[in-house]
């Protein structure tokens, strides 16, 4: 019954998952706070061990405990306060105990979630596809603002989506198999071209390894057709953006820019309209 009205009534089913977007959002803001900083953690234990030293006890730290509190008094936020985005509005940006701002980045995630996850719901109607298109979604809205904020890409993200991508298309539903694993493979080879070409010419990195496997996980869930798609709008966008960091804000052409969120950006675009924007540059031809 209810699938049924979803189906006759799409408004209500991007309604749906706008709504389901925005409580996603706000579990992505904890990921994005603390899946580096486990990562972290996690390196200093092996480099411990590896020293052959003692790894002390430590408070469980992880995406689900401890609760979320206040960076300035330690207060914990209740479930009333962890609404997405009404608490921030309610509480005007400010802690309900010290009154300290609390950042506007996180309604933001919210609120970006939300409206992708409508656009998924959009595109593809109630269906498989609007499911996997929403997984893909979350995770590249992630993976954008970690590798943002810390130039990383966690293998535990990336990882699981290029295999999830892959399985994904065995029953063929955003391109076929063979396109799907040729996909993911020329992903990863170009980026890794590319690297090695800019190292031996300059003898620098010019990205990082978690670049390449997420552009053989964005392969692997739309297939090599897109990937030309993406690759362009990630490098045109991410060489304006550099540019325009270095003349107005002076940024410091040895401090690296990195390239996830564009590479993130051109696989969201991909996926939503990179059939009609492939079909319009052929059509010139």
């Amino acid at each position: 019954m209810i699938v049924e009205l979803l189906q006759t009534q799409p408004i209500l089913w991007i309604g749906l998952a706008a709504l389901l977007g925005l409580l996603i959002g706000s579990f992505l803001n904890v990921v994005i706070h603390r899946l580096p900083k486990m990562m972290e953690a996690e390196w200093a234990d092996q480099c411990a061990e590896l020293r052959s030293e003692t790894v002390p006890a430590k408070p469980a730290y992880n995406l689900w405990a401890p609760r979320s509190a206040c960076p300035g008094c330690g207060h914990e936020i209740t479930a009333l306060e962890n609404i997405p985005v009404l608490s921030w509005l309610i509480l005007r940006g400010k802690c309900s105990a010290c009154h300290a701002a609390i950042s506007a980045r996180y309604p933001m995630i919210e609120l970006l979630t939300a409206v992708l996850s409508a656009a998924v719901a959009w595109k593809f109607g109630l269906s498989v596809l609007a499911l996997g298109g929403l997984l893909f979604v979350w995770a590249l809205i992630a993976l954008a603002f970690i590798d943002f904020d810390t130039t990383l890409l966690p293998d535990s993200i990336t990882l699981p989506l290029l295999w999830l991508g892959l399985l994904f298309n065995l029953g063929g539903h955003f391109t076929t198999l063979q396109s799907a694993v040729i996909g993911a493979m020329a992903g990863y080879l170009v980026l890794w071209a590319v690297y090695w070409l800019f190292r031996l010419a300059t003898g620098k990195e010019g990205m990082g390894f978690g670049d390449f496997k997420l552009l053989a996980a964005i392969g692997a869930w739309l297939g090599w057709e897109l990937l030309p798609v993406t690759i362009l709008l990630s490098s045109v966008v991410g060489a304006l953006v550099g540019v325009a960091m270095i003349a107005l804000v002076k940024h410091d052409r040895r401090v690296p820019i990195p390239f996830g969120p564009y590479l993130a950006g051109g696989g969201l675009v991909a996926l939503l309209f990179g059939a009609d924007v492939t079909g319009l540059y052929l059509a010139q031809f």
